[in-house]
C-alpha cells in the first residue's frame, strides 16, 4: 500500500552557486507577532535568490497588501523556474540530517505524499492523519497563496511509528555512499542541514509498507489500524494542500488525475522515535478585551496539576488536569467560548518562553504556559481520541522548525 501513498517525482532544490545561507528560511507560520524577525530575515536575504521571495509569512496575512504580496511569490516562483534558479532532482527521496541550537542529529526523508492517502477528519481510516484539530477559517488565506502558485515549498512533517527504526536509519548510516546535494549553515539561528540523493525508491517504500502490515499495527495499537503517518508539523499547510487538490481533481479525467503534480504534496517522514525530537509546548498569550479571562479559566479548569500564567493581570496559577492533553483541552475550549462572546479579544500561539514573554511584553497581554504532550502518546492518543486540540505541541522551539528549501511543481 505505501507504494502507492508515496511517489518518486521530481523535486527541486536551488542550483550550484546559489548562496545556500540566503536561500533557505523557517516556515511562515513561525514567529506570526514579531515583524522584527522577518524584518532581520529580509536584510539577511537582501536582494540574492531566496525561499523568502516564493512564500508569505502569516504575519502579513491580514495586511492591506497581502494580495500584492501573494502576486509577487506567484510571479517570482515561475521567474526562479524560467532563469534557471533550480536544479531538477529526478526520481529520487532527500535524506536530510539537521543539527539545531538545541539538538543534533534529527533525520528525515523528504518525499512526495499521495493527498488521496490523507483526510484531516477525526477518527479517518486514511493512512495519514491530522494529529490536532484543524481551524477551518485558517484555510482560506492559504489556499489563496497556493492556487496562484506554481510550486510549493514545505515545512510539512510527517511522523512514522518505527521503533525498530527500519525505515531511516538505515539510510543514514550509509550516507557517506549517496550523493551530497546540500551542506550549510541555516540563518536566524537554525542550526545546520545537510541532505543527500536516494534513488533506491523500492527499499524505501518497502520498509514503509512493513510499517502497514497487520500483524505490526496490531502489535502497536492492538488492531490493524492501517495507520502510517500522524502529522507532526504543518498541518495546515496539508490541509490546504488537499483542498487545493479536491477542487482541481473535479476538472479532470480519471487518467490526468493519476499523476497531476498538485496530487503529491512534498513533505519530510521523520521517525517519532529518532532521539532528536522533542515534543515542546504551544504556549498561549491572550490581549485586547482580556477582562475576566484569567477568573473564567479559574473556573473552568479543575484538576490537581498547575498551569503558571504571568501578564498584565500578575502571575499565578491554575489548577489544571494532569493529564497534558485534557488540560489543554480544557484551556482551549475555554479560550474558545471567551473569543466568542468578546469581539475584543485575541489569542497567538508562541513557541519558546523567552518568545512568550518578549510577545507578552509587546502585547500587554497574559501569557499561559502551557504543558507538553509525551510523544510516545501520539499514535495512540489519535486512534483513540481522533485528534488532540490544536496547537497541543510542537516539534522543538521555533528557530527548529523546517526551513523551505526544496520545491516540487504543483502546475502542469
Amino acid at each position: 500500500m505505501a507504494k502507492s501513498i508515496v511517489k518518486a517525482k521530481n523535486i527541486l532544490i536551488p542550483a550550484a552557486g546559489t548562496d545556500m545561507e540566503k536561500w533557505a528560511v523557517v516556515a511562515c507560520d513561525q514567529f506570526t507577532s514579531q515583524r522584527g524577525y522577518w524584518q532581520s530575515l529580509k536584510d539577511v536575504v537582501s536582494d540574492s535568490v531566496s525561499a523568502l521571495n516564493l512564500v508569505v509569512p502569516e504575519v502579513y496575512l491580514e495586511d492591506a497588501d497581502v494580495g500584492a504580496r501573494i502576486a509577487a511569490a506567484a510571479k517570482a516562483m515561475h521567474t526562479y523556474v524560467e532563469k534557471g534558479v533550480f536544479r531538477e532532482i529526478t526520481d529520487s527521496f532527500i535524506l536530510v540530517l539537521r543539527d539545531t541550537a538545541y539538538f543534533s542529529g534529527r533525520a528525515g526523508l523528504v518525499l512526495p505524499v499521495d493527498l488521496e492517502a490523507f483526510d484531516f477528519k477525526p477518527f479517518t481510516d486514511k493512512p495519514a492523519r491530522a494529529t490536532e484539530g484543524t481551524v477551518l477559517s485558517r484555510i482560506p488565506p492559504r489556499l489563496e497563496v497556493r492556487k496562484h502558485a506554481a510550486l510549493e515549498l514545505p515545512h510539512i512533517i510527517l511522523l512514522i511509528d518505527d521503533p525498530g527504526k527500519t525505515v531511516i536509519e538505515p539510510l543514514l548510516e550509509k550516507r557517506a555512499e549517496f550523493e551530497k546535494l546540500y551542506d550549510f549553515r541555516l540563518n536566524m539561528n537554525g542550526g545546520h542541514i545537510k541532505g543527500w540523493r536516494i534513488t533506491d525508491i523500492a527499499r524505501v517504500t518497502d520498509a514503509l509498507t512493513a510499517l502497514l502490515g497487520a500483524e505490526v499495527q496490531a502489535s502497536k495499537y492492538g488492531r490493524d489500524a492501517g495507520f502510517l503517518f500522524a502529522v507532526g508539523d504543518g498541518n495546515h499547510s496539508l490541509v490546504t494542500a488537499k483542498a487545493h487538490w479536491d477542487f482541481l481533481k473535479e476538472s479532470l479525467t480519471s487518467e490526468e488525475r493519476e499523476n497531476h503534480p498538485a496530487r503529491y504534496a512534498l513533505a519530510e517522514v521523520e521517525n517519532l522515535y529518532c532521539d532528536a525530537i522533542k515534543f515542546e509546548p504551544i504556549h498561549r498569550v491572550v490581549f485586547g478585551d482580556t477582562d475576566g479571562f484569567i477568573s473564567g479559566l479559574k473556573v473552568a479548569c479543575r484538576g490537581a496539576g498547575k498551569l503558571n500564567y504571568f501578564g498584565k493581570d500578575g502571575e499565578g496559577y491554575i489548577s489544571v488536569p494532569t493529564d497534558s492533553a485534557e488540560a489543554i483541552s480544557q484551556i482551549q475550549a475555554f479560550i474558545e467560548v471567551f473569543a466568542a462572546r468578546n469581539p475584543g479579544f485575541k489569542v497567538d500561539y508562541i513557541h519558546g518562553i523567552e518568545h512568550l514573554k518578549e510577545v507578552s511584553g509587546e502585547c500587554g497581554g497574559v501569557a499561559l504556559v502551557m504543558p507538553t504532550v509525551e510523544k510516545s502518546a501520539l499514535f495512540p492518543f489519535v486512534l483513540k481520541h481522533g485528534v488532540l486540540p490544536k496547537k497541543s505541541f510542537s516539534m522543538g522551539e521555533a528557530e527548529e522548525k523546517r526551513y523551505y528549501l526544496e520545491a516540487k511543481r504543483i502546475d502542469i
